[in-house]
């Protein structure tokens, strides 16, 4: 009896393993893996024709040293230069349209540079009958001090490097609503004045805009003939 008993359990372990071994065999005939497909990623180099740097920097602020133009310091001392006419009005016009967040009393700027942005919106207007945006103009040293604390970008309230929008010579461009070749249109337009030192002129990475400070030399530049122009 008992060697009946052995011979089976022998036998039920044998068919055990059989199967177990079975299992473990790979099927030839398994659908293959598809390979992974490695996402692409796109790298955008970051190579404006209008290229801020330091040096930028000094120039404006030499400019508004050469002029002996006040950084301005508070809403009443902006006031009293908008009264005394050194700072003019921008308005919207078909060709140039002011920001809606901009508050009425910073919509102000240099003589030369209005007449600066005046030239350069009829121009644009002209060959793509669209106009630009102005987001930015006039500020105060303590506007420019609150602007530090959310933006890290925003340039010193004091300074060899000092905004130069704290003397009413630089406004800002939105290039956000423009298309590559509008962007094209103004590097060529803006460069060619910069050559000339009539400009000094950024576009921002991490703002959509162009930066621009405009000397008053572009007031004799302006009234200078066109035929003696194309020699400058």
């Amino acid at each position: 009896m008992m060697r009946r008993i052995s011979v089976t359990l022998i036998f039920v372990f044998a068919l055990a393993v059989a199967f177990a071994s079975g299992a473990s065999i790979r099927s030839p005939y398994r659908t293959p893996k598809r390979p992974l497909r490695h996402a692409h990623v796109r790298i955008v180099h970051w190579n404006p024709v209008l290229r801020g740097s330091h040096d930028s920097m000094l120039r404006q602020n030499e400019e508004i040293d050469r002029l002996r133009l006040t950084r301005i310091s508070d809403d009443q001392e902006l006031e009293d230069l908008e009264l005394r006419g050194e700072l003019v009005s921008l308005h919207d016009s078909r060709a140039m349209q002011i920001a809606s967040n901009l508050e009425l009393n910073r919509r102000f700027c240099r003589p030369w540079t209005r007449a600066f942005l005046e030239d350069l919106s009829q121009a644009f207007y002209a060959q793509f009958h669209q106009p630009i945006q102005v987001t930015s103009a006039v500020r105060t040293v303590d506007q420019q001090a609150r602007l530090r604390l959310t933006n890290h970008n925003a340039a010193p309230i004091d300074g060899d490097t000092a905004s130069s929008h704290l003397a009413g010579l630089s406004i800002d461009i939105g290039k956000g609503p423009m298309s590559r070749k509008q962007r094209a249109w103004i590097d060529q337009y803006v460069l060619k004045l910069q050559q000339l030192g009539l400009v000094e002129a950024a576009e921002e990475r991490r703002q959509a805009c162009y930066h621009i400070m405009v000397s008053n030399r572009y007031d004799e530049y302006r009234g200078t003939p066109d035929e003696l122009r194309a020699n400058r």
